[in-house]
């Protein structure tokens, strides 16, 4: 899906970062056992293959900037056709090259032969430290013994650099091809949370709705889901990472859908709050309206200029002042909100960095004051309200649990929701199920 072009511009863009007589090193993902003779499906690492789009495991990429032989290197399997036979077709050498864009291909089987050697007279190593301790301890070694050959004129590296802050900050601003994917993979996303609402009745087991989702996104070519999804009818949307999802749905009920398609290696994450029956009773609908205030209001405060910690802020301020309102909270606005009285009912932030990486990567506070938010950007708001059975409350509030989540876009003129397909206002969601049901 992604142009072998876009792969190219990005390893550009980070050897212009590196500098001369620099050279980076990254690894594939490797395979993860589920149990015997089973693994699990293969997913590549999101910074190998941010950098190069390859899918498979047993590789390794070198980026050597200004080398005139070749600047980019990939190690790989060879062709075989008879494990290809069993497990699946192989890029091979050929294909690293003809497909993927290396300047040079080596078997991966030889990496300790040459790569050794590419390593000699480089002043740095740009390596994610502490990812594979495997390779960082080889790469030790072989710096050791350039050292103890220096006298041959060979130069060891003089300095290691994590190589996650210059990739991740790389990854935290999308291009006009990775906003695409996510564009696409936020719409498959939306369409089954639609999808939910209109099936979704009373005794059905929150299973149903998690397999459903699944279904739908991979009936729309997204087979992967993003992290595993949250299914939470009653009590369980007060669990705020439930994933058993294994409980009667009940009329009375809300649910809370946490769910998102992953789409080319990008995520989408999207939650929805509706009725089991269709309608909310008063006490979920005031509850609701003011989790959905608070998410307007954040995402309003999302645009250039603004800082990261402005939607969380925003929200804050809205759900605080709203449950005062509601007797859930009381006390003066400003003081509740300098004592974050507020977390008894809503414990998390308001959002994260969304694109390869669900919780994508990226700081969010630099120099210790909060990041500025800029185009390109993508970032969920999610707000949400949780009133635990049992809690210091009217009764009336006991098992309500609410989040409200979008995918936002910060655009040049303020920011773009790519999720926005999906209804949340308290009557279009209850007209699309009661439409549903006739």
């Amino acid at each position: 899906m992604m142009q072998q072009s876009e792969f190219k511009r990005r390893r550009r863009q980070l050897m212009r970062l590196m500098g001369d007589n620099t050279i980076a090193i990254i690894p594939a993902a490797g395979i993860s056992p589920r149990n015997r003779d089973v693994e699990y499906t293969y997913r590549q690492d999101s910074d190998f293959q941010y950098l190069t789009g390859f899918p498979e495991p047993e590789a390794l990429a070198v980026l050597i900037p200004g080398r005139k032989e070749a600047e980019y290197i990939l190690f790989c399997r060879e062709r075989d056709p008879e494990k290809e036979m069993w497990d699946g077709k192989r890029a091979g050498l050929e294909g690293a090259a003809e497909t993927f864009g290396a300047d040079d291909a080596f078997p991966f089987d030889d990496l300790e032969d040459i790569l050794s050697g590419l390593i000699e007279n480089r002043e740095k190593i740009y390596i994610a430290m502490g990812k594979n301790p495997d390779l960082d301890h080889q790469i030790g070694e072989w710096v050791l013994n350039i050292r103890e050959n220096s006298r041959a004129g060979i130069k060891a590296p003089l300095e290691f650099v994590d190589l996650d802050h210059v990739v991740h900050d790389l990854r935290l601003y999308k291009s006009r091809a990775e906003i695409a994917v996510m564009r696409k993979a936020a719409k498959i996303s939306a369409a089954a949370h639609k999808q939910l609402m209109k099936v979704c009745e009373p005794g059905m087991n929150e299973r149903q709705l998690q397999v459903e989702f699944a279904y739908f996104c991979g009936q729309q070519g997204a087979v992967e889901q993003a992290y595993p999804s949250i299914v939470g009818g009653g009590d369980n949307a007060c669990i705020l990472h439930y994933i058993d999802n294994n409980e009667e749905l009940i009329s009375g009920d809300l649910v809370l859908i946490d769910a998102g398609c992953e789409l080319a290696c990008y995520a989408s994450d999207i939650t929805r709050t509706f009725p089991v029956n269709g309608v909310f009773s008063p006490a979920q609908r005031d509850l609701y309206q003011l989790v959905l205030d608070a998410q307007h209001a954040a995402i309003a405060a999302v645009k250039p200029g603004a800082k990261w910690d402005d939607p969380h802020n925003a929200a804050v301020k809205v759900i605080t002042k709203g449950l005062v309102k509601l007797g859930l909270l009381k006390g003066k606005v400003s003081q509740l909100i300098k004592d974050t009285a507020y977390r008894t009912f809503f414990m998390h932030r308001t959002g994260h960095w969304l694109g390869m990486d669900v919780h994508d990567v990226g700081d969010y506070r630099v120099a210790d004051v909060s990041r500025e938010l800029e185009p390109g950007m993508v970032l969920t708001v999610e707000p949400g309200l949780y009133v635990a059975r049992g809690s210091k409350t009217a009764k009336k509030w006991w098992g309500i649990g609410i989040r409200i989540e979008d995918d936002i876009l910060v655009t040049k003129e303020g920011c773009d929701v790519l999720s926005s397909a999906v209804p949340k206002e308290i009557s279009d969601i209850e007209s699309l199920m009661a439409t549903a049901k006739k």
